[in-house]
């Protein structure tokens, strides 16, 4: 296989959890929800682990300094695609590929990311994104496709037009992208959106204007994907997972 190395967005202030704490260090079973995403990035077989750390980078270094991953800090959080560009010096000069996952989404199986890594080499293709369908997708990216089924693009919430609203697979923020591809086209991005961010989406709708094939790997549990942005989020995170052991 390919070499994977992985890079965890881990910058976020989590500013609807009504707390100071950096989000990923928010607790699931007294346990950090990033140290759960770690473990997911080591049974993806991946060959070095990247947090991007921002937000009070100190306590999330410390939570999790004995765990065998590298760290690189994103100054000013000037969205994802901003994020990810700060990975760009630590892996210069390694080929392979990249998987993104988010820090505060625990509950993605290490079972699922190893089908959707071996569906993306095996696709042939140079960048695949993880999707599943919300019956209300509100808040997330949308995945916008052709008649064929074919990805286009991703649309944010923010900037999606009526149609684009009620389609109901959303991306999951989680990727693989081969490395060059990935670096060359966040050159490309710009932040001139409803979000004036730099989003790492728009890397989806460059490639595919170079030509590059481009994938989606739909998965059908949708609790795996979903994110936590508030205690509300992580109360029923911690319900699902628990209810997952018994």
């Amino acid at each position: 296989m390919r070499k994977l190395y992985t890079l965890i967005l881990a910058a976020g202030m989590g500013k609807r959890m009504r707390s100071d704490l950096p989000k990923v260090i928010h607790k699931i079973n007294n346990r950090e929800l990033v140290k759960y995403v770690i473990d997911q990035a080591k049974g993806a077989g991946s060959d070095d682990i990247w947090l991007i750390v921002g937000h009070k980078k100190e306590m999330v270094i410390e939570a999790t300094k004995n765990l065998g991953v590298n760290y690189t800090e994103q100054k000013e959080q000037l969205g994802t695609g901003h994020a990810v560009m700060q990975a760009e010096s630590p892996l210069e000069g390694k080929t392979g590929d990249v998987l993104i996952l988010c820090g505060d989404v625990p509950l993605l199986r290490v079972e699922t990311l190893l089908k959707f890594r071996e569906f993306h080499e095996k696709s042939g293709c140079s960048a695949t994104v993880m999707t599943t369908e919300f019956d209300d997708p509100f808040g997330y990216g949308r995945i916008v496709k052709d008649p064929e089924g074919n990805i286009i693009k991703i649309v944010e919430e923010k900037d999606a037009e009526k149609d684009e609203k009620k389609i109901k697979e959303i991306n999951s923020g989680v990727y693989i992208i081969d490395k060059n591809e990935l670096f060359g086209s966040l050159k490309n991005i710009s932040s001139d959106n409803a979000g004036k961010e730099y989003y790492l989406t728009d890397v989806i709708g460059i490639m595919k204007g170079r030509g590059k094939k481009v994938g989606t790997y739909k998965i059908s549990d949708n609790t795996e994907i979903q994110g936590i942005n508030t205690l509300e989020q992580l109360s029923i995170a911690e319900g699902i997972m628990n209810s997952r052991n018994k």
